[in-house]
């Protein structure tokens, strides 16, 4: 391995990639000379429009462009800018046009903790969507209402989003394992028509009911006029007055299906800020933006093409749903799965891969690290022969998990260590399969993304720890926020940092080679003497250590300074006694630095996450420092922060 060189793709690759493929569009249409995926990256910013527009042609969207490509705010180019104003296109359509081509080929393959496969195919879907869009409509659904899905990580979900986009109209979810009060501060916002949901879900081997948390939701959103319930398991199960069966909507005549193209800006999604202060934020996404991004991302970044197999372990809470459901619009089978990954045992997901031929496995970089840490070797058990590209996202891979994906996964595979987020609901940061992958590195900046590394001088640095900004605009910048009528929380929320420059809140570092290097989030960076120290390189190390399960790290306010403190979930059978608290200290300060060893090391039996699995280290230092943690429902546990508080060690 030279200078962390863990991949490189072969001449084959190389050449028919649809990166590829798109460099060679770019030159024969604009008489450039590119060559690679440096060379394009450059031009896309440079040319950003008509990168743009050239996607439209490659990727073949269905639609009228328009005349224009950009309107150009003068004041703000970057923020206020409109990318293809007076375009007409339906985002449903796009997902469903290789309908005809594959008819009767697979467009969904489900499969539960039971793993027993469903498959729908491309004319199946086509007809239940259908179905549903006239059930809708025919309930008073309009272009711009909303409709919600309280739901798990079915088909059906993908079904009822793609009727409401048939329509023009919203698409808004949660997953079930959501309590009420959270589904409230979102659906609470968003007011949904209807509502989807399931009656039951399961998850490490027990069963959870829906039904009464969906009632719930109904009884105190009075917007929500329609409740529809979709059978897990496709048993009938009784429900009361007024409450509609799936089954029997698919039963029911309806026409052919329909599309009702919207502007390219029109609304298309809500996603949910799944941060820990106030309501969560409602992301508004555009029609055109979404598909626009996505392509980009499946066919140029991850080489997603007609017939492939597309797996991302997800719920219906997280950004990667969307993401996923995508992949419809490159001719990919979707393979949905919804449980445990590691239900009835860790080789769970491994199995699916192996049974559906996956070509791209994507997955968060805590589940690879859990993998790790149980001794999982997939390549010993399972064929991945088709598998091309594994993601990883959710927080920062560490470049021990990367040498684990090429020892115990596979070694000639495209890792590709993925970072963005809800609020573009795509990414910055991504990979490419005509570049190498180098140990610890996401492998390049996103395609006419003008994406830059500030010091904190504002200037842009490479080989240098700084904040991740984006310079440019972009189709799939939001929409705006819901009821933000003056726009004030979209503006201090990405804009008000930098004028006319995206803040995107995480602390990483451009490398020579293009790549970008993860610290963790900027606003939870440790600061102890000044020092800014990010709380990736403290997690890389110590949860590398078999007695330590996982951690969270923070900076205590403390004499006028600030001192770090760890908190640390350890293996079964394992004591915080003084030996491992030397331990931790010595594996700290000499992969790092003696400013990150840690002032206090305490013990905790759970670790606060998100419901997409993300540390919540600004819950615990307001915990912590006794302040109150605003939105308790955006965490998977939140009973798990009274371990923090009135700590005594704190006090010392």
């Amino acid at each position: 391995m030279k200078d962390g060189l863990l991949w490189t793709p072969d001449k084959d690759r190389q050449t028919h990639t649809l990166l590829a493929a798109f460099i060679r569009a770019v030159n024969q249409t604009h008489g450039t000379q590119l060559n690679g995926y440096d060379d394009l990256y450059a031009w896309s910013v440079r040319q950003s429009g008509d990168f743009w527009q050239q996607l439209w042609q490659f990727a073949g969207v269905i639609g009228d462009p328009g005349e224009r490509v950009c309107d150009i705010d003068p004041e703000h180019p970057n923020r206020d800018s409109h990318w293809f104003p007076s375009a007409r296109l339906n985002y449903a359509e796009n997902l469903l046009k290789h309908a005809e081509q594959y008819a009767d080929q697979p467009a969904m393959i489900f499969s539960g903790e039971h793993e027993v496969a469903r498959t729908l195919t491309w004319r199946e879907l086509v007809d239940q969507v259908a179905a549903i869009r006239h059930y809708i409509e025919t309930q008073g659904v309009q272009p711009g209402d909303v409709v919600a899905g309280y739901l798990p990580n079915l088909p059906e979900t993908v079904i009822a989003m793609l009727a409401t986009a048939a329509l023009g109209a919203i698409w808004t979810s949660t997953s079930p394992d959501f309590g009420v009060d959270s589904v409230l501060d979102r659906f609470g916002q968003t007011e949904p028509k209807v509502l989807f949901t399931t009656d039951h879900y399961h998850y490490n081997g027990k069963t959870y009911d829906c039904l009464n948390k969906a009632q719930q939701v109904v009884d105190k959103v009075p917007a929500i006029e329609h409740l529809v319930v979709i059978p897990f398991d496709g048993v009938r199960p009784p429900l009361p007055a007024g409450v509609d069966n799936w089954q029997d909507l698919l039963a029911k005549d309806a026409p052919p299906l329909r599309f009702t193209r919207v502007a390219f800006n029109a609304p298309l999604f809500v996603l949910y800020s799944s941060g820990t202060t106030g309501k969560p934020k409602c992301i508004i996404h555009s029609v055109g933006g979404i598909l626009f991004n996505h392509l980009k991302e499946h066919q140029l970044h991850s080489d997603v093409r007609p017939g492939d197999r597309f797996f991302y372990f997800t719920t219906c809470g997280w950004m990667m749903w969307n993401w996923q459901v995508s992949a419809l619009a490159s001719g990919a089978t979707l393979v949905l799965y919804d449980g445990s990954p590691f239900y009835p045992d860790a080789g769970v997901l491994w199995r699916l891969a192996e049974r559906h031929q996956l070509t791209l496995f994507g997955t968060a970089a805590k589940y690879l690290e859990a993998l790790e840490k149980q001794g999982v070797a997939p390549k010993d058990d399972y064929s991945l022969a088709s598998l091309r590209v594994l993601c990883s996202t959710g927080s920062v891979l560490a470049p021990e998990q990367f040498d684990y994906v090429y020892q115990k996964i596979k070694s000639n595979l495209q890792l590709s260590s993925i970072a963005g987020g809800t609020d573009i609901c795509g990414c910055f940061v991504l990979g490419s399969p005509l570049s190498p992958v180098y140990r610890g590195e996401s492998q390049k900046r996103g395609l006419a993304l003008d994406v830059q590394v500030f010091n904190p001088q504002g200037q842009a640095v490479e080989e240098q720890k700084g904040e991740l900004v984006c310079c440019n605009s972009f189709p799939n910048q939001p929409v705006g926020f819901w009821h933000d009528t003056d726009g004030s929380r979209y503006h201090n929320a990405y804009w008000n940092k930098m004028d006319d420059i995206w803040f995107h809140g995480d602390y990483v570092r451009l490398t020579a080679q293009g790549g970008m290097v993860f610290y963790g989030r900027s606003d939870a960076v440790l600061n102890p003497g000044g020092v800014r120290i990010g709380t990736a390189e403290i997690y890389r190390h110590v949860n590398q250590l078999s007695e330590i399960m996982d951690s969270v790290v923070i900076g205590q306010q403390w004499k006028n300074d600030v001192r770090v403190v760890l908190f640390v979930k350890l293996a079964a059978g394992v004591t915080l006694d003084e030996p491992l608290k030397q331990t931790i200290k010595k594996t700290i300060r000499t992969q790092c630095t003696p400013r990150h060893v840690p002032a206090v090391i305490a013990e905790v039996s759970d670790i606060p996450r998100t419901k997409s699995g993300k540390l919540a280290e600004l819950a615990v230092r307001d915990v912590v420092h006794g302040q109150d943690v605003a939105q308790l429902s955006a965490l998977d546990n939140p009973a798990s922060l009274d371990q923090y508080r009135q700590r005594p060690e704190l006090t010392q």
